[in-house]
């Protein structure tokens, strides 16, 4: 086994260097605000792919898509539609459709709304977003190391992130130190210095295989969803 940390490409880095500059230069110098803003669109893309992968499956099977995300009547909110849109045409479908959309998905009340309640569209105009849009979409999101690797690349083009000791442990050590942990449905879990979440998602990950009751049981589902897991960064 490769035990050595990966390391992001010049290419994926020269990628998000200029989708960063596009930011800043678009008049978005808050770095956490750029982040949040990359974040929430590589999530939108990230969704319409998921569907996607549904309903190929459902093709290939003969079937009906399985939970879609997206419902009769909301292609125009998919990224692959709205990627092709005029400048002007995809801002006002992405800030007065796409963000609410995002808001209420899961429904009202759900753990998603509730994380998703203060998503916020703050790019400033159709050009930038037109620009921005196009380069993230040539972003390859189908490897989580990768995906790891390029948070812990943006992280570090913040102020001070490398004097705040924001590096990403390599997903196989993550993998070992939860195994040796080996969490049940009913602990509370806590990372200190989260980051990007690694070891919380690995222990997520962890009790939907070793003790899937924690999605079928009712009082573990409520603990896993809603008071579960801590991080602080």
């Amino acid at each position: 086994m490769d035990t050595l940390p990966r390391v992001i490409t010049g290419d994926l880095k020269s990628k998000i260097d200029r989708i960063w500059d596009a930011f800043w230069s678009g008049g978005i110098s808050n770095p956490i605000e750029v982040i949040e803003q990359i974040t929430y669109l590589l999530f939108i893309r990230r969704l319409d792919e998921l569907q996607t992968l549904k309903e190929n499956k459902a093709r290939a099977l003969k079937e009906p898509v399985e939970d879609p995300t997206f419902l009769p009547g909301h292609d125009r909110l998919r990224w692959n539609r709205f990627k092709n849109d005029d400048p002007a045409v995809m801002f006002k479908v992405v800030g007065d459709e796409v963000f609410p959309f995002l808001r209420s998905l899961g429904g009202q009340g759900s753990t998603y709304s509730d994380h998703m309640k203060d998503a916020r569209f703050t790019i400033p105009t159709p050009a930038l977003l037109s620009k921005v849009v196009d380069m993230l979409d040539d972003i390859p999101m189908a490897d989580r190391d990768t995906n790891g690797d390029l948070y812990e690349y943006m992280l570090g083009k913040t102020a001070g992130a490398g004097q705040n000791g924001q590096f990403r442990t390599p997903r196989h050590i993550i993998q070992l130190m939860v195994e040796l942990t080996a969490p049940t449905p009913a602990d509370e879990i806590c990372d200190p210095a989260c980051g990007t979440a690694g070891f919380l998602v690995a222990a997520a990950e962890y009790l939907r295989r070793e003790h899937p009751s924690v999605l079928t049981d009712a009082s573990q589902r409520q603990h896993f969803h809603h008071s579960m897991f801590h991080g602080y960064d």
